[in-house]
């Protein structure tokens, strides 16, 4: 079983030895991405013992607890965390999703029940409808009453005007018979009272058979008053469709508007989508050259670091071992173009320093002698039985110690500055008998190594790799600004993304309302036309039908009048017959 743990090094005392490691488990894994802490003791592990104290690392475990392999935990812990990371991202993302679902429902419940609603408002308005078409019916069945009224007193004038026309005949034959019988004989000019009364019945009873109109034309004017506060209230229903059919109207042209609105916006996101996956591909390349720039300098100081151990050990080496020397360059051609007496005085000058610093040397070295001796003469003290200043003795011999270390290491390089001062003078005093034409003699210094021009190299080298360095870091600090400012503009053209997919959204989210909207307003006002367009239809026809009936009332009204006036002439030639028929039988 794998588990994360701490190093943890204990000191031991003299007599146990050396530090005891221990690693300290502090978490356990339970599946790859599931991992609980643990409270159990330390477990020995001398493989650790390389580690640092308090490091992390990673440690299987066998059933008998023991190591079977240790890790460190650095590497491991970064891909947790990253996993962890993107985790909490995914689920950031799923609660975001969730947030928008619930929007998305709560807005279709809403949508719901406002349709729910209007379709009760229009269930309300179909009912009222139908109570009116109801409503119209019994007007219908009324008017159509009346019309059958209306037929049947046409028919009745009808009848009655051709019993008028076979009274017209009979009178007219009458009238025949009364002028033949006055030209017969000198009587033939009066007419006898059978013959008056019988006329005067029949004059009455035509007078009786004009029918009177007043009653229908009275059921006729009700009726166009029916239809005319029908057609009143349809009205307002054929402007509300109107007003119907102008919103449905508008609405479409808004959604085209909008339509093109969205696709804009569309086109617009995608455009910069792509851009945003370009700026993040660069941001990846920027970052893959900081990471391999880092890398570089990284290298490059390791280098510089091992340059400087070198050139400790070497001097070291030439402070440590004759075989070895660190000469310093002269200028050779400088001093073959110098006079013998000027050279002679340089080496001269030379000389009198290194006398100098030898002496001086010379002293150093007589104290550190002192030292030594005073150290020793303090150890035997503290090592003498009975001794009762122990303790001052012991603080002594620490500081003597102390001075000691610190006056050798002094003479440490100043020994090594009096040996390049000779091997100075020695190049000097080379110089000078190949200039007088003696022979140089081989000495010991000859065959020792001269590590001086591989320092001078080392440090030429150490130059450029730290100039190059320098400018490793210029540039680095320059990528990490565009980096940083790239990362910047990143999360401002995903914040922008972010808003304008939520516009996108909110539009597509308007647009789909609008039409459903006007889906709705569509619906309504088709429906109202399938509704009205009939009851208007019944309406018109049956106002073109009373038309036609008030048409023809008048026409009868004008028919009874003619008859009326017609029998009224006949009544008063019939009176001037009767009185000339009474002045005659006087």
């Amino acid at each position: 079983m794998l588990y994360l743990a701490e190093v943890q090094k204990q000191k031991g005392g003299l007599l146990s030895g050396g530090a005891k490691t221990e690693l300290k488990l502090l978490a356990c894994q339970r599946t790859d991405q599931n991992w609980s802490t643990v409270s159990e003791d330390a477990i020995s592990a001398e493989d650790a013992s390389k580690l640092n104290d308090g490091a992390l690392v990673l440690v299987e475990l066998n059933p008998n607890r023991q190591v079977q392999r240790i890790q460190e935990a650095g590497r491991p812990l970064v891909n947790i965390l990253q996993n962890f990371s993107r985790q909490l991202e995914k689920f950031k993302l799923k609660e975001d999703e969730i947030d928008q679902w619930k929007e998305s429902l709560t807005f279709q419940a809403q949508e719901m029940n406002r349709r729910e609603m209007d379709m009760e408002a229009r269930l309300e308005h179909l009912q009222q409808m139908e109570e009116e078409f109801q409503r119209l019916d019994s007007q219908k069945q009324e008017v159509a009453t009346n019309r059958e009224q209306i037929l049947q007193l046409q028919a009745d004038i009808e009848r009655n005007r051709q019993e008028l026309e076979g009274a017209w005949e009979h009178l007219r034959g009458e009238q025949r018979r009364l002028e033949e019988s006055q030209t017969g004989s000198p009587q033939g000019q009066v007419l006898d009272e059978e013959q008056s009364r019988m006329m005067s019945e029949l004059l009455e009873r035509l007078s009786n058979r004009v029918a009177p109109t007043e009653i229908v034309r009275e059921h006729l004017n009700l009726a166009l008053e029916l239809v005319e506060s029908q057609q009143a209230i349809l009205n307002p229903y054929w402007e509300k469709l109107e007003q119907q059919r102008t919103v449905a109207t508008q609405q479409e042209e808004e959604i085209k508007h909008l339509s093109q609105t969205l696709s804009d916006r569309q086109t617009a996101w995608q455009q910069a989508r792509d851009f945003l996956a370009e700026q993040k591909a660069q941001l990846k390349v920027n970052t893959a050259t900081l990471a391999s720039k880092e890398n570089y300098v990284q290298i490059v100081k390791e280098q510089l670091q091992h340059q400087d151990m070198l050139h400790q050990q070497i001097r070291s080496l030439a402070a440590t071992s004759s075989d070895v020397v660190l000469s310093q360059q002269v200028d050779v051609e400088a001093l073959e173009n110098m006079s013998l007496e000027e050279l002679q005085q340089v080496i001269q000058d030379l000389k009198y320093k290194l006398e100098m610093d030898s002496s001086f040397v010379h002293d150093q070295e007589q104290e550190l002698t002192y030292k030594q001796e005073t150290i020793e003469k303090l150890q035997n003290q503290i090592n003498t039985p009975g001794e009762e200043d122990t303790i001052n003795l012991e603080t002594e011999l620490a500081d003597e110690k102390d001075l000691y270390q610190m006056l050798n290491e002094t003479l440490v390089g100043q020994r090594r500055n009096l040996q390049q001062r000779q091997k100075l003078i020695q190049q000097h005093e080379n110089i000078l008998l190949k200039r007088q034409g003696n022979a140089v003699t081989q000495t010991e210094e000859d065959s020792q190594v001269d590590f001086a021009p591989i320092l001078l190299q080392m440090k030429t080298q150490r130059q450029q790799q730290s100039q190059e360095l320098e400018n490793l870091e210029h540039e680095i600090s320059q990528i990490r600004a565009a980096i940083e400012m790239d990362q910047g503009m990143i999360d401002n053209q995903i914040q922008e993304q972010n808003e304008k997919q939520q516009e996108c959204q909110e539009i597509e989210t308007n647009l789909l309302s609008l039409r459903t909207a006007t889906a709705e307003c569509w619906g309504r006002v088709n429906l109202y036309q399938e509704m009205l367009q009939p009851i208007q239809d019944r309406l018109d026809g049956l106002r073109h039908q009373l038309e036609e009936i008030a048409e023809s009332l008048a026409q009868v009204q004008e028919t009874g009048e003619h008859q009326l006036q017609t029998i009224n002439e006949m009544r008063h030639t019939l009176q001037n017959l009767m009185t000339h028929s009474d002045l005659l039988a006087s």
